[in-house]
């Protein structure tokens, strides 16, 4: 009698152990088959947009960097947090759109050239970078001051790494896809990045023109996502055929306006 309690307690565990090791990270993409084949160059699409804010930026106070000379001296003027960052006709910055979903098993080759955060002023550049799993991440220190480097990441290894003035680039790769990774510097707690980790090269981070491109794209249909640190996330249905070009349009609103 005890022996089958065991073996009714344990089968009555087994599904919620089953749930608890399925539910998914924060930033973490949903799983895609094997890569098993390669895009037809041949019959590529593409996916053209632009990223816009409806309503005025919000306001930012500048930033007190006095607890740091170094930083003081090496910015002129002082710096606001650029959470938001408009161009020319309302035009959203710092805009990652990917394509979230529809993409088949392809297999992708990983760019050797690096990827690269520069902490210059005592802030991070670029705010917003996007690169591929296993592609080099090459983080730079051009400031005469000491920078640490902690990105928190939830699906890859998180890491904290310290980076003196002069000191040689330290490079790095991410073995997972995974999604807006915060990446902070603990000395200065005003530094801060986003980086993006894709299987894929489907993916632009939208310049102050808030233009994107995805290009090379196999035809299908597509979820296509468009992520903004603060103003969340879009998302469009796009199908595209061979050889055809279809532009799409993000907007989001502002709530200052």
């Amino acid at each position: 009698m005890k022996t089958r309690l065991v073996v009714l307690v344990l089968a009555a565990a087994l599904p919620l152990a089953i749930i608890g090791c399925s539910k998914k990270e924060p930033g973490e993409l949903s799983e895609r088959p094997a890569p098993t084949a390669v895009v037809d160059p041949s019959t590529t699409a593409s996916i053209t947009g632009i990223v816009k804010l409806d309503g005025p930026p919000p306001v930012f106070r500048p930033i007190d960097m006095s607890a740091e000379a170094a930083c003081v001296q090496a910015n002129a003027a002082p710096i606001t947090p650029p959470v938001v960052v408009t161009g020319p006709g309302d035009a959203l910055a710092n805009v990652v759109v990917y394509v979230k979903s529809g993409l088949g098993a392809y297999h992708f080759d990983t760019p050797q050239d690096p990827a690269v955060l520069d902490q210059k002023g005592c802030m991070y550049d670029p705010r917003v970078l996007a690169f591929m799993v296993n592609q080099p991440f090459e983080v730079k220190n051009t400031d005469p001051a000491t920078h640490n480097v902690h990105p928190m990441a939830h699906v890859n290894r998180s890491w904290n790494r310290s980076l003196d003035a002069g000191e040689a680039p330290y490079v790095t790769t991410f073995s997972k896809p995974e999604l807006a990774i915060p990446v902070v510097c603990n000395i200065h707690p005003w530094m801060r990045a986003f980086v993006f980790v894709f299987a894929d090269p489907y993916f632009a981070v939208t310049p102050k023109s808030g233009a994107f491109e995805l290009k090379n794209l196999p035809p299908g249909t597509y979820t296509i996502e468009a992520w903004h640190e603060r103003f969340g996330t879009q998302d469009e249905t796009v199908t595209v055929a061979p050889h055809e070009s279809k532009s799409i349009a993000f907007t989001f609103r502002s709530s200052s306006h």
